[in-house]
């Protein structure tokens, strides 16, 4: 079987994490149990899945001319994630402050930097140049001109588009347009939508004629076809240590499943797999299992 080819047009960040039995309240300090910096940001997480995955993958983005940069560039060619079209920039890396209690659950502050320089002129020479892509993904932690820019490239050349909507801010109907899957969690499902995921008549109100998977955490996921089908997908039951970087597995390893030729609900079971899988371990990257054990879930 050829390569599934997949390019990423998005962020690549530093994580700065902080381990804590309770989060802090306005005005409280409190002592924590662990501090860890990581590999992260939506876009490399998804890159970095994939090619777990045993994908070939393009990185399409902007790093800091500094530390930071240094190190996420030197883990990509590691990995063995194509980073020709990855640029440097005098403005400092994008970082993420990240808490994270007792539950695993998290709250996350980004600051871009470096990611918000990706030029759409470049984005577009990446996706017309790779050769035997399949699939184009990106996330909203880059400026979404460049995200249009992307897809509508890659739409001329009969990719497929995945939009991966978070952190969440409005979507322009150009972008619509040119996303062949959208996958939001449950709270930017409730922001584009206005409402709760909890109904099948709600999940069918959403983007109808276009394809749409909604991640629903420990409940996994639930794929809306553009006929309006639904199509749900349970969790394994996990003790959960740390929920960072889970949405991003899941749309990696979904993307990976569609570029190596798998039906939609079959990428969707193993992106549930392998999230539920990541959350038992803390990190966003450090989290993800290699390629023998994702082999294991197939």
């Amino acid at each position: 079987m050829s390569k599934a080819v997949i390019a990423v047009v998005g962020s690549a960040m530093i994580d700065l994490t902080a381990y804590a039995t309770v989060i802090p309240a306005p005005g409280q300090t409190l002592e924590g149990d662990l501090f860890t910096t990581g590999f992260g940001g939506k876009g490399a997480n998804q890159a970095v899945i994939a090619a777990h995955c045993g994908a070939e993958v393009h990185f399409v983005g902007k790093l800091g001319r500094d530390l930071f940069g240094d190190s996420i560039a030197e883990n990509f060619k590691k990995l063995g994630i194509d980073s020709e079209y990855v640029e440097r920039s005098d403005t400092p890396n994008g970082v993420a402050h990240i808490w994270v209690d007792a539950n695993g659950e998290n709250r996350i502050i980004i600051i871009p930097g470096a990611n918000h320089e990706i030029e759409s002129k470049k984005a577009i020479e990446a996706i017309e140049s790779i050769a035997g892509l399949a699939v184009v993904v990106a996330q909203c932690e880059i400026k979404q001109e460049v995200t249009l820019a992307a897809f509508s490239a890659a739409k001329k050349r009969g990719c497929v588009t995945i939009l991966n909507p978070a952190p969440y801010q409005p979507l322009s109907e150009e972008l619509f347009a040119v996303t062949d899957w959208i996958i939001p969690n449950e709270t930017e499902f409730k922001e584009l939508l206005g409402q709760d995921p909890t109904s099948d008549e709600v999940l069918k109100k959403f983007r109808p004629g276009k394809n749409s998977i909604v991640t629903l955490g420990s409940e996994g996921a639930v794929l809306i076809t553009s006929e309006g089908n639904l199509t749900r997908v349970s969790a394994p039951k996990v003790n959960p240590v740390d929920t960072t970087g889970a949405g991003d597995a899941f749309v990696g390893v979904f993307a990976f499943g569609l570029a190596s030729g798998k039906n939609p609900e079959d990428a969707m079971k193993l992106g549930v797999k392998v999230a539920s899988m990541s959350v038992t371990r803390k990190g966003a990257q450090s989290s993800y299992p290699s390629q023998a054990e994702i082999d294991t879930l197939s």
